[in-house]
């Protein structure tokens, strides 16, 4: 069944009700990314308040969601709360699967307004409603999840309703978050408690069924198939430590060994004792060869090396409080690393104990627990009421993750420009460019500008990270084209959702002004034999590095997309551009 409609949500008015998308608009934007990007735009002033009930949150699908090889994911869209521009951040689990199954005909859920009391979302039998969820106040995302045992659910939990500004939307139990920038602040603010997926997971077409074969094969022989086997993003750390790259200690040093928070540590640990999967949710783990899961990704990066920690189980600890307070562990860690060098907590780098009170206190940000609130609104706005700026970099006021842009300026350029603060997804030519002494202004555009493009397209048809890979060619095409389903050229869709993007938040202000680096990277890496070491960030090639930039993508000297290169993608050209002088999404 082709997705044409979405379904609407008015939390203010309490109604529901289906809502068709036009089929011009499905070509130019297909769902995800774009699609809800079309809609925020369209639909939301300049200026909104990210916590006010007029912003939109959309949970958005895309045309293949369910028939694809992988795990499926939704698209969680919205006004951020963190940084004050557009944010997209993506979940996989069993929920997307469920909610496609839920609304075999939808590309997602747009929800407006606030309801009063604490409330829940309920699809998949034919009539979708909300009901009261005010028994679930305050409970964590294992226990609102233990509350639906039949369905699959995303859900807040206490961080969310306390409105941190990087709260997550939880689904699994915790396993799986939309993480990044906020959207659970925007979900709690709006108290809405959780979504809940009765409907079962889509069956693949049969139509797709020997396609779905042939590329679930191709992806199980590709690179980023036996990578994923092997270690999920748990090797990013093993990477990032090797070439030089790895922040320590709040960003203050650089980890060259991660003997007790890397992938053999993990699979040590894994073989010396079991982690009841009820007991730990797994988001942010990786299975081993036994079945038993351990932490990867981003929790030993910013929970680990960021804190100055190299135990595996303190990792893991760290990571189980994030994950059920519902939290992003990245800016967690980074709020706690600033904390730790401005001298606003009494404990240390290593201090597990410690950590994880600052978190819990963060997530739950008392009243009158000052600092608490302040790390709430993200290490910019703590660093604007304490001092301490320069300790922990960002951008849009975004907390960087891992892989320190000095090893690379391409990655410089990709922090700089990504669409929703600091985020090292959009692109990653660090992962090439670390090795190469040959790459000149024209490769790192290409780089930058083509995965931007890429990802843009395959996130508007919200796909897995690691088997999109094997649409990288096509993007899609041939999935799309085997069901019938209507599209624009898809390099061009991409260049459109990312232009797209940019207007939307060079109506909030943000331009040239705001693609810029901290100046700590304008200070070497330390010397040593890693292939990064010694280098720094060269001010005056970034700065031609971003004019290469702007006019590779046909955007003016301050970063702003022309007319013509609006008309040219079927674009608004009469977009007014607030200027720099804008204030904090928190004011």
């Amino acid at each position: 069944m082709e997705r044409t409609r979405v379904l609407r949500v008015d939390l203010s008015a309490g109604t529901v009700a289906f809502e068709a998308v036009p089929e011009q608009r499905r070509r130019r934007y297909l769902g995800g990314k774009g699609l809800g990007a079309r809609y925020l735009y369209d639909e939301l002033d300049a200026g909104a308040d990210p916590r006010g009930p007029e912003n939109r949150l959309g949970f958005m699908l895309g045309p293949l969601s369910g028939a694809l090889p992988g795990e499926s994911r939704y698209a969680a869209v919205t006004k951020s709360p963190l940084t004050g521009a557009f944010l997209d951040s993506y979940s996989g689990g069993t929920f997307p699967d469920r909610l496609a199954g839920s609304l075999p005909d939808c590309l997602g859920v747009l929800v407006t307004g606030a309801a009063d009391e604490p409330t829940a979302l309920v699809v998949g039998d034919g009539d979708p409603r909300l009901e009261p969820a005010d028994d679930l106040a305050g409970a964590d995302t294992v226990a609102t999840a233990e509350a639906y045992p039949n369905a699959a659910v995303a859900c807040v939990g206490p961080a969310g309703e306390r409105e941190v500004a990087y709260a997550t939307i939880a689904s699994d139990a915790g396993d799986h978050h939309a993480g990044r920038g906020g959207a659970g602040a925007v979900m709690g603010s709006k108290n809405l408690k959780v979504v809940v997926a009765r409907g079962d997971p889509p069956a693949v077409p049969d139509e797709l069924a020997d396609l779905h074969a042939e590329y679930a094969d191709a992806f199980a022989d590709a690179d980023a198939g036996k990578w994923q086997t092997a270690g999920e993003t748990l090797e990013s750390i093993d990477f990032a430590a090797e070439v030089g790259v790895l922040p320590a200690n709040g960003w203050r040093d650089t980890a060259n060994e991660v003997d007790g928070i890397g992938i053999e540590a993990a699979e040590a640990a894994a073989a010396e004792r079991e982690y009841p999967e009820d007991d730990v949710p797994g988001g942010f783990r990786v299975e081993t060869d036994d079945g038993e899961t351990v932490p990867r990704g981003a929790a030993p990066m910013t929970l680990g090396a960021g804190l100055g920690m190299d135990d595996f189980d303190a990792v893991a600890a760290l990571g189980e409080a994030c994950d059920r307070l519902g939290v992003d562990v990245i800016t967690a860690g980074n709020a706690v690393a600033w904390a730790v060098r401005a001298d606003q907590v009494d404990f240390g780098f290593g201090d597990e104990d410690g950590a994880r009170r600052l978190i819990e206190r963060i997530a739950r940000r008392s009243d009158g627990d000052d600092l608490a609130d302040a790390l709430a609104e993200g290490v910019d706005a703590a660093a604007e009421r304490y001092g301490g700026d320069g300790y922990v970099p960002t951008v849009k006021s975004m907390e960087l993750p891992a892989y320190d842009p000095r090893g690379a300026l391409g990655m410089a350029l990709a922090y700089a420009t990504a669409d929703r603060g600091g985020c090292h997804r959009r692109a990653r030519p660090i992962e090439e460019e670390v090795f190469r002494e040959d790459w000149d202004t024209a490769r790192r555009v290409e780089a930058v500008v083509g995965a931007q493009n890429a990802r843009a397209t395959l996130w508007s048809l919200v796909v897995d990270d690691f088997a999109g890979e094997t649409l990288w060619d096509d993007l899609g095409a041939e999935w799309l084209d085997a069901l019938g389903v209507p599209h624009d050229d898809l390099r061009r869709v991409g260049d459109r959702v990312w232009t797209l993007v940019r207007l939307f938040n060079a109506r909030e202000g943000f331009d040239r002004e705001a693609d810029v680096l901290p100046p700590q990277f304008s200070e070497p890496l330390p010397d040593g034999d890693a292939p990064a070491a010694g280098r720094a960030v060269d001010g005056e090639a970034f700065e031609r590095l971003l004019d290469a930039y702007y006019a590779a993508r046909g955007w003016d000297d301050r970063g702003i997309p022309t007319t013509e290169r609006c008309r040219a993608l079927d674009l608004p050209t009469d977009a007014p551009v607030r200027s720099a002088d804008r204030t904090r999404a928190d004011d």
